[in-house]
């Protein structure tokens, strides 16, 4: 058998196909394979979060009508306006029943509070500590919402000896805030209910 140039020619070329289909066949093909694989990675991770996020939408619905529900009970204890003199009154029935004296109730100008006013009174009262115990606990459960800030409680000095407090007696100061409904919103809500 004779090996000549035309054997060798045949050879190479035999050769040179194989190399040539993977340099530019299969080479670039595996590299669009792993390109396109990459993509596939990527969009089935974005479809996993997509349904999370579909999964929590029916959550989501439930937070927000919970919320809603919430904001109704917050509703329902803010008084109108014009219930702030009720609540006045409230209080003044709490502090009697509880044999506590009030010196003063000085009404502050109301400050805005988000939608709703905050009324400020200074109230100054004495009597005995556990009656202003009591009256603490009861104001607590009012159904309208309150707050009690700035308290400065001070014993009493006994008759006859200002050196020794008389025993339990005592006098408050401290500032309450009533929460309600500005005119303007109340005759709205009244307006959105009636519909």
């Amino acid at each position: 058998m004779r090996f000549g140039i035309r054997e060798l020619i045949f050879l190479i070329v035999l050769l040179a196909v194989p190399v040539a289909s993977y340099l530019y066949v299969f080479k670039p093909r595996n590299a669009e394979i792993r390109q396109a694989h990459v993509e596939i990675e990527i969009k089935q991770a974005k479809l996993r979060k997509l349904r999370e996020v579909a999964d929590k939408i029916d959550d989501l619905g439930l937070a927000i009508e919970q919320g809603r529900e919430a904001v109704k009970v917050i509703e329902a204890k803010l008084p109108s306006q014009q219930d702030v003199e009720v609540i006045l009154q409230d209080i003044w029935e709490l502090a009697k029943l509880r044999h506590l004296t009030v010196n003063s109730i000085k009404s502050e100008r109301p400050v805005p509070a988000a939608l709703y006013m905050e009324q400020p009174l200074k109230v100054v009262m004495e009597g005995e500590f556990d009656g202003f115990y009591e009256f603490l606990l009861q104001l607590e459960k009012l159904p309208r919402i309150t707050r009690i800030h700035r308290m400065k409680l001070e014993r009493l000095a006994a008759p006859g000896r200002p050196d020794h407090g008389a025993p339990g007696m005592m006098k408050a100061e401290f500032s309450l805030s009533i929460y309600f409904e500005p005119r303007s919103r109340t005759s709205s809500h009244l307006a959105e209910r009636s519909r």
